[in-house]
């Protein structure tokens, strides 16, 4: 999550190789979410939407080009593209807002088991890795950055179709410090993990068939409260729809406290190739 400053405004992100042949979509809206806030002053991001034009590249970094759309006395916004080999891989829109005090209302938090009665997610099942990619298979049993604990069950795999709902608990390993900016970047990391995966469930499609095509489309988030991503976080998502080759997945993120910190939607593709493709 360290990027370097090149120039004015532009700045150069590291991948990080997770075992597929594309870069994690999570850390490409991560990255360009902390290089428009190191162009802000005393704001934060309050909303973000973004578009995956492209694969990234695991073996090549990315450069953030940032671009000053409006400075206003209550918000800011950014518009940020991600560039890889010369070419835009992914853009993002980027509202920023001073802190204010007003009505407040939310939905209640799910009644769900504390994380510590939850078992840990440590890696994919033996029987679900050994049918993977080889690539993947490597990273299959990779301690990754955040610890996840599902309600649900494990979210590998398929034992048959289920209702399009799923709850995880997740921390970040470590402690990333104070810097609200930081928290933030690293809660739109996160948010992309398995959130997808919850509009496969109707459908009982394991992660592993060969036939599953998946890409995200966009992403959007909404930051409603301080966050602190190394304490415990309830990611509560749900799927609408699929229709068109396309699905829909929508989260809430809540604190341990029952606070509402983050809302998020996403599109994806979501296709079965033919058997003889």
């Amino acid at each position: 999550m360290e990027l370097e400053q090149l120039e004015v405004n532009l700045f150069r992100g590291p991948s990080r190789d997770i075992g597929t042949t594309r870069v994690f979509g999570g850390q490409v809206l991560a990255q360009a979410v902390l290089a428009a806030s190191r162009t802000v002053e005393s704001r934060l991001i309050h909303s973000l939407h973004a578009y995956f034009l492209l694969p990234g590249n695991p073996d090549a970094p990315i450069v953030y080009d940032v671009d000053h759309n409006r400075d206003g006395r209550s918000f800011t916004s950014r518009r940020v593209l991600a560039i890889q080999h010369g070419r835009p891989i992914f853009n993002l829109a980027a509202s920023f807002q001073v802190e204010e005090q007003g009505l407040e209302h939310q939905f209640d938090m799910p009644q769900v088991p504390d994380p510590h009665d939850v078992p840990e997610l440590v890696e994919v099942p033996d029987e679900q890795a050994e049918v993977a990619p080889e690539m993947l298979q490597r990273w299959c049993h990779r301690i990754g950055p955040f610890e996840f604990r599902a309600v649900d069950g494990s979210p590998w795999g398929s034992t048959g179709p289920a209702p399009p709902l799923r709850k995880l608990w997740f921390r970040l390993h470590g402690n990333p410090g104070d810097d609200q900016k930081l928290h933030r970047a690293l809660l739109a990391y996160v948010s992309d993990f398995h959130l997808f995966g919850t509009a496969m469930l109707p459908h009982g499609i394991s992660w592993f068939n060969e036939r599953l095509m998946l890409a995200s489309l966009d992403h959007a988030m909404w930051f409603h409260r301080d966050v602190r991503v190394d304490q415990w976080l309830l990611y509560d998502c749900d799927s609408p729809i699929t229709s068109g080759g396309r699905g829909l997945s929508r989260g809430m993120i809540f604190n341990t406290a029952g606070q509402l910190v983050a809302s998020v939607a996403q599109e994806g593709v979501l296709r079965l190739r033919a058997e003889d493709e």
